[in-house]
């Protein structure tokens, strides 16, 4: 089943055109990468997906259902959940109330957030604490958690190795693999290595275009269809 598939959208900030006429497509239980240099339109794929910039033109569906134009809330009501490269943790709360704020609509939001502690089990040592004085790993993996723990059938990942410690990615990277076992996700990467390692498949983006895609498997930037539109 197709749980996220963007139609020859395009997107603009402004008058700025990013997306131009980017199509894709995700299966129910992938890990889908998103690759390319930085301002080639992989986040706003992202928020084009979710709402937050909506095309001019082309068409957004989630699990089925036609969502282009629908609000960012109605989306995310419909089970696409968002982890932003910023993190945008609530600083003021703590790390359980975080957590609790993102369970609020699912069946039951205890088990939901236990499952969190297992994925993340520094996040329940620091569960009282406030998560503006967490590290930025810690906020990392619960921004991740929050992600997961809203009953989302999809979650959008945006870059989250990004400003993190080698043995933190390792444990972030641990925490997404198990996650996916229940959430199908999309990722968005810089580091080429650790999105070919995650992810099933992969789409390479520039210039808001989709121009290259396949399985991950076996792929790396030293391959010539890949490597001159990773490099300046």
């Amino acid at each position: 089943m197709t749980t996220l598939e963007l139609d020859e959208v395009h997107t603009y900030y402004g008058e700025s055109h990013i997306l131009q006429g980017l199509s894709l497509s995700v299966e129910a239980g992938e890990i889908v990468a998103l690759v390319g240099r930085n301002g080639v339109g992989k986040t706003t794929t992202l928020r084009t997906a979710l709402g937050l910039t909506p095309p001019r033109e082309g068409t957004v569906r989630f699990d089925g259902e036609d969502v282009t134009g629908m609000e960012p809330h109605e989306i995310a009501a419909r089970g696409m959940g968002w982890v932003p490269e910023e993190r945008r943790v609530f600083s003021h709360l703590t790390v359980e109330e975080n957590l609790r704020v993102a369970a609020h609509s699912a069946a039951d939001p205890s088990a939901q957030i236990a499952e969190a502690y297992e994925l993340f089990p520094a996040l329940d040592r620091f569960s009282d604490k406030g998560a503006g004085d967490l590290s930025g790993g810690q906020q990392q993996m619960l921004a991740i958690a929050r992600g997961m723990v809203g009953d989302n059938d999809l979650l959008l990942v945006d870059e989250p190795s990004e400003g993190l410690a080698p043995q933190i990615v390792e444990d972030v990277v641990e925490a997404l693999r198990a996650a996916s076992a229940d959430t199908t996700m999309v990722l968005v990467e810089q580091n080429f290595r650790l999105a070919m390692d995650l992810a099933d498949r992969f789409y390479l983006v520039d210039h808001g275009v989709v121009v290259e895609a396949g399985e991950t498997a076996g792929v790396t930037s030293e391959d010539e269809r890949i490597r001159r539109y990773l490099t300046a």
